[in-house]
């Protein structure tokens, strides 16, 4: 294995027409890597919550996503499942084995069916958390991980998110802060074997310019924005 990574950093070098760094340049790549200095942070940075909040919705809806706030964890069921009947979609569903998620009262919607684990190829709908939503862009983060698998973000047709607004971020910056301190990563290098950033349903136009949705994923990315106590709410859907 050493073996492979050697040939591979060589060939990069090659590329790059330079050696290994030098003692100086080495310490100053991994001072960088541990401090983790940000870029310039863009305006919605300095509002406040209910207005990264209002940003986050206002940009993720133009990107072809749909939103429903509620009002808190309670209201979860309820709200996918009146999404899906809404849009004639199957009430059987693939959800992540997450902790936040099992302490949702699914029992209040006996005919939602949902099983816990990773996606298949048949399956329509999938139901996950995001690790934070991103203000600056309506951007879902997704950290893989044995409570997340990747297959949830990419197989099914229609995906449900599920995010808290205490985590919805102003900037990436912000968000990849978040993520190396709640991992307890914080200047180790290391992060999620996967992180996805999904902006919308998966689209192209590639051919004759005409947007397709579904192309390379998700028809339809729709996210459950739930307000925890103190954050207000508009309990129902958007």
């Amino acid at each position: 294995m050493a073996g492979a990574r050697e040939a591979i950093l060589n060939a990069i070098r090659r590329g790059l027409r330079r050696g290994p760094l030098d003692a100086e340049r080495r310490a100053a790549l991994e001072r960088r890597l541990v401090e983790h200095p940000s870029h310039l942070l863009p305006a919605i940075a300095r509002h406040d919550g209910a207005e990264r909040v209002r940003r986050f919705v206002e940009r993720a809806e133009a990107e072809f996503a749909t939103v429903a706030r509620i009002a808190g964890p309670a209201a979860v069921p309820g709200a996918i499942a009146a999404y899906l009947a809404q849009r004639n979609l199957p009430s059987t569903a693939v959800m992540a084995p997450d902790q936040w998620l099992e302490r949702v009262p699914w029992e209040d919607e006996p005919l939602l069916r949902l099983r816990k684990g990773r996606a298949e190829a048949d399956d329509a709908v999938s139901v996950t958390t995001a690790f934070a939503g991103i203000a600056e862009t309506g951007t879902l983060m997704l950290a893989s991980g044995p409570a997340s698998p990747t297959t949830l973000n990419l197989l099914p047709e229609t995906h449900i998110a599920v995010l808290r607004e205490s985590r919805v971020v102003a900037s990436y910056e912000e968000a990849w802060q978040r993520l190396r301190e709640e991992t307890g990563r914080v200047g180790a290098g290391l992060l999620p074997r996967n992180v996805m950033w999904v902006t919308g349903p998966s689209r192209s136009a590639d051919i004759e310019q005409t947007i397709e949705l579904g192309v390379h994923g998700p028809r339809r990315v729709h996210i459950v924005l739930v307000a925890e106590a103190g954050e207000g709410g508009d309990g129902g859907g958007r």
